[in-house]
């Protein structure tokens, strides 16, 4: 079921205190439950990329992923959340895509959401998107039933009975 992006005018926004990352504010006019993340049943805690961290490298996830750190690489997971400071530079595959911060890459996901605070320079494949009045999208936006089938999966390495990479 696709979320509902919108919300009527006389309506306050409602978020879920189940998805209210201390280091992400709620956004207005964007609650969770009309991102589709309000669903503390189906996950666990969110994995999270603080604000001093720099990644060189790709990041896989089968949950969800907060990042508000520097990314430098492709990101893949189900649930990924691109926070106001956070900034990325490769591709981004997941079922459900929200961006606050700057992408610079492809994004693909069943349903992406670009906030106002957003930057994004790339192209997105989706199912459903949205995009509020004052975010930056520059690239093509295409319209797929399955965005993420087409996507390149990241090599990951694999480790070997010993537990060290090889």
């Amino acid at each position: 079921m696709l979320p509902n992006f919108k919300r009527s005018e006389t309506e306050p926004p409602k978020v879920s205190p189940s998805f209210t990352p201390a280091s992400a504010p709620p956004t207005p006019g964007a609650s969770a439950r009309s991102l589709g993340l309000a669903r503390p049943s189906e996950r666990n805690a969110p994995s999270v990329i603080g604000p001093d961290l720099t990644i060189n490298g790709n990041l896989v996830s089968k949950g969800e992923v907060q990042i508000d750190g520097e990314i430098q690489g492709d990101i893949q997971g189900t649930y990924v959340v691109i926070g106001e400071k956070a900034r990325i530079t490769g591709g981004i595959v997941a079922e459900e895509i929200v961006v606050r911060g700057h992408v610079m890459g492809s994004v693909r996901g069943k349903r992406v959401m670009l906030q106002s605070s957003s930057h994004v320079e790339g192209d997105i494949f989706h199912q459903a998107l949205a995009i509020e009045q004052g975010a930056f999208f520059e690239g093509k936006s295409r319209r797929s039933d399955d965005p993420t089938a087409d996507a390149q999966k990241p090599d990951i390495p694999s480790l070997n009975g010993t537990g060290n990479l090889g």
